[in-house]
């Protein structure tokens, strides 16, 4: 089973994934946004694993106004961004289709994933995309919600450290755009607690990153 930074289970495991692998009853996906901080977790997976993709890349994704900005990837060519792998029943596929509605559900071939001690090598792979025009947050002006980015980003501190929190700011496109201050009242349907030490961090990089931090209003 996968460690975090702090050698902490990145999510209970199924002692049926592998068994459940080899009959083809599994599928497996990309998480690239809340789905690295377990604490958001409300569906039992089968297993997660540490990962990163290469020919995609994350960014802010705008939506209709007044509503905030959400985590996407679009194709970039040689570019890998790090995340999570999903292990998931395959009857549970239509269901994630439906959660993923606006977005493309593409096949990730092997040579385009590192998956930290994969389940299985034979386990298709999915990853769900924003089309490659779309428009970032910072383009569009769109706001970024800050309990929603509390929870992406404990998660990528828990599984990659300061380092892939830092990482993750730098290579998230869409960042130079407003970040609606609601730690203290979350807009975030699963939010999370953070420490005084962790905001500060979350806060100081995206600021140096060129988002503006302000009143949620």
């Amino acid at each position: 089973m996968p460690e975090t930074a702090e050698g902490i289970a990145v999510h209970p495991e199924d002692p049926d994934l592998a068994s459940l692998a080899a009959d083809g009853r599994v599928v497996a996906y990309f998480g690239y946004g809340s789905l690295v901080n377990r604490a958001t977790l409300r569906t039992k997976f089968l297993g997660i694993r540490r990962a990163s993709v290469t020919g995609w890349r994350r960014f802010w994704m705008p939506r209709a106004a007044p509503m905030p900005a959400l985590l996407s990837v679009r194709p970039h060519e040689d570019f890998e961004t790090q995340g999570v792998v999903v292990y998931d029943r395959a009857d549970h596929l239509p269901a994630v289709d439906e959660r993923e509605a606006g977005y493309a559900r593409r096949v990730v071939m092997p040579g385009h994933v590192r998956i930290e001690n994969a389940a299985s090598q034979d386990v298709p792979l999915f990853i769900y995309e924003a089309s490659p025009a779309e428009p970032d947050a910072a383009e569009a002006g769109a706001t970024i919600l800050q309990s929603y980015l509390d929870a992406v980003l404990q998660g990528f501190l828990s599984l990659y450290g300061e380092e892939g929190v830092a990482r993750f700011v730098a290579e998230t496109e869409g960042f130079e755009t407003a970040i609606s201050a609601d730690r203290s009242n979350p807009r975030y349907p699963r939010p999370v607690t953070v420490s005084p030490a962790e905001a500060d961090l979350f806060d100081r990089l995206v600021r140096e990153r060129g988002a503006r931090i302000v009143d949620a209003g």
